[in-house]
């Protein structure tokens, strides 16, 4: 199936709800009640063909085939290594979650917030699995993927050194839903070893499809503790670290116990009285299951003896667990960064509960269309993809005391990690906002994004697989511009929106001359431009040299003149060149399928491949006035050429 037949293909599947967590996605097209079924039928236990028990599935490099750290696995089932294992013992709790040997603490300090509600925990573990009733040595679990639900199919063999769990395992032993489901997130990212290192944020949003902010504490904002308190309410999953300044740091314990590049998940925000006054207090949780803060307010502190015993009844502060509270001033100095992820309507169940309301897009970076590069550059900064928002209603109650509309951008890039075995980096992207002033459905042209200043936008562009800000505008209509830094930068990318008020949000589709498209003849003439001004006028000009009937004699003309010396450039704005227009509407989509099958390898058309396109575009028109389609003409287009 062609590209643009998948995409078409997804967004029927879409209008029919697919890819929502209720109709999550089947990864690798395995159903998990098929398979179970098959197996419970054959009476063998599953054995994934997709993620096997082998070397390639535990990593790439340092935990590849020939590494020193995977001498001595073995893969093993949980019965295997107890008596009466368990999927999930009396409900998943924090503590069911202790690192071993992989470097993805960001992933753990994510699962153990995602145990602090329940209804957000079943949509990742789906309940009614265990090793007792209809066990077949399979189990499955949902992700969110890039604007879909996904439900990944494994086997329960595991891998062990000397009869013990090598990641992710329960602090009791006999509990294994975290491991089953590190194994599950291990085979969505391609190997165990491609979770090693990330941000904790990365696994809020792919729990629960929410959308991520961070924050520096050393720049904290007076309403932050309350910011958090909110937070916690609504359901969102909140993580917290402690910058390094050079590799040698990385996990460093400090005098007081923290560990330094190390991810924490935040699980509490609460007020309590000492002495007559108020105190805020932060709970947090380490992934390791041990190793906690020792300064005030840490465990059994004296802090805590000025506390009512039924205050300190409520707030669980006392054993050796991993986690800990300590004062909201101490935190702010202690760490460096707080994650917060917003969830998505459909994620809270709770009617009381407020919700955020959003949008979501897919877009494409493609070379030599839509992969403009930054406004640092002029001449291609003007193609990348355009997405309007219209914000009509302000916020009702800010917790800043700032009138205005609440809006998160989330711009994120596709496939990072799966990538990182082939040496791929990820690209390095950001977003620029405009007011808009355009008409509807109009992209905003050079004459607004190159004489005007952004309003707003990223802080910066960075390699990250997700950039995400939080902005406070006023009502208004205004115009997101997601790109790479570099021009000619291909990727995927998806574009979410969030707004405390609904706000209706749209792709603003190009439409282009010369089929409309902008493609332009660049010329290195002998001649010089002169001797065709009579004929042909410069870009922006309105000749219609091919609704008359004239087009073979006119390109046949210039293709005589320039004696092969000629290229075709799939460019605007370009001083030298020249554009017809044939009287066909075509908009990014088809643009781009006309590039990936007719321009070569510098993104130009040579002039037979410029006449070939022009003649089956007619052909391709004609038959679609006289015949009946499921699907619109530009997406018959996109089929047909590509």
């Amino acid at each position: 199936m062609s590209n643009i037949a998948k995409v078409l293909s997804k967004r029927q599947d879409r209008g029919e709800g697919l890819g929502t967590n209720e109709k999550a996605i089947p990864f690798n097209k395995q159903d998990y009640q098929t398979l179970k079924q098959e197996c419970l039928a054959k009476k063998t236990l599953f054995c994934d063909p997709t993620f096997p028990a082998e070397s390639d599935s535990l990593g790439y490099n340092e935990l590849g085939r020939y590494s020193s750290k995977t001498r001595g696995v073995q893969w093993k089932r949980p019965k295997e290594l107890c008596s009466n294992p368990e999927f999930i013992v009396d409900g998943a709790k924090r503590t069911d979650i202790c690192q071993g040997a992989l470097g993805d603490c960001w992933l753990l300090a994510a699962i153990a917030s995602l145990t602090l509600d329940n209804a957000i925990l079943e949509r990742v573990v789906p309940p009614g699995q265990s090793f007792i009733e209809d066990y077949a040595g399979i189990f499955h679990f949902q992700f969110w993927q890039y604007g879909e639900w996904v439900d990944v199919v494994i086997d329960d063999r595991l891998p062990t050194r000397d009869g013990k769990l090598l990641f992710v395992h329960s602090a009791e032993g006999s509990e294994f839903w975290s491991a089953l489901l590190e194994k599950a997130y291990a085979k969505l990212n391609g190997s165990y070893e491609a979770l090693s290192g990330g941000s904790t944020t990365e696994g809020f949003e792919d729990f629960t499809g929410g959308i991520a902010e961070n924050h520096d504490l050393s720049k904290a904002p007076p309403y932050l503790f309350k910011l958090m308190q909110k937070a916690l309410t609504l359901g969102s999953l909140l993580g917290c670290s402690i910058d390094i300044t050079s590799s040698y740091e990385t996990e460093a314990v400090t005098s007081l116990k923290l560990v330094k590049g190390h991810a924490y998940s935040v699980t509490g925000a609460e007020e309590v009285h000492s002495y007559g006054r108020l105190v805020q207090l932060v709970r947090i949780r380490n992934p390791w299951g041990q190793v906690e803060w020792t300064g005030p307010w840490s465990d059994n502190s004296k802090e805590w003896n000025s506390v009512q015993p039924e205050e300190k009844a409520k707030l669980d502060y006392s054993g050796e667990d991993g986690e800990f509270w300590m004062a909201y001033l101490d935190f702010i100095q202690q760490f460096s960064k707080l994650e917060i992820c917003n969830l998505t309507p459909d994620t809270l169940s709770s009617e009381d509960a407020s919700r955020w309301n959003y949008n979501q897009f897919e877009g494409n970076w493609r070379v030599g269309s839509t992969a403009g590069g930054c406004r640092n550059n002029p001449a291609t900064f003007c193609s990348n993809p355009q997405y309007v928002i219209k914000l009509e209603e302000e916020d009702d109650d800010p917790h800043d005391g700032e009138d205005g509309c609440t809006i998160l951008v989330g711009l994120m890039q596709k496939d990072g990690r799966k990538d990182k075995r082939f040496g791929r980096d990820l690209n390095t992207i950001g977003f620029a906002i405009y007011k808009y002033m355009g008409r509807d459905n109009i992209i905003l042209g050079p004459d607004v994004l190159l004489r005007q200043r952004s309003i707003a936008g990223s802080n910066t562009f960075i390699n990250l697989r997700e950039v995400s800000e939080r902005f406070k505008l006023p009502p208004g209509e205004y115009v997101i511009i997601p790109s790479t830094f570099e021009p000619h930068r291909k990727g995927s990318f998806v574009l979410r929106v969030f707004t405390e008020k609904e706000a209706a949000a749209r792709f603003v589709q190009s439409f282009f001359f010369f089929a409309y498209f902008n493609i332009c003849i660049f010329f290195f003439l002998k001649h010089g431009f002169k001797s065709y001004s009579s004929n042909f006028r410069p870009h922006g000009g309105d000749v219609n040299t091919v609704a008359d009937g004239r087009a073979d004699s006119k390109l046949a003309e210039l293709r005589d003149h320039l004696g092969g010396d000629y290229r075709i450039k799939c460019r605007t704005e370009i001083n030298g060149c020249i554009c017809f227009s044939t009287g066909f509407q075509l908009n990014n989509e088809v643009l781009e399928v006309i590039i990936s099958r007719y321009a070569n390898q510098q993104y130009a058309i040579d002039f037979d491949c410029f006449v070939g396109c022009l003649i089956r575009l007619e052909m391709l028109f004609m038959f679609s006035f006289t015949n009946v389609f499921f699907f619109c003409v530009l997406q018959w287009l996109c089929l047909a050429l590509s």
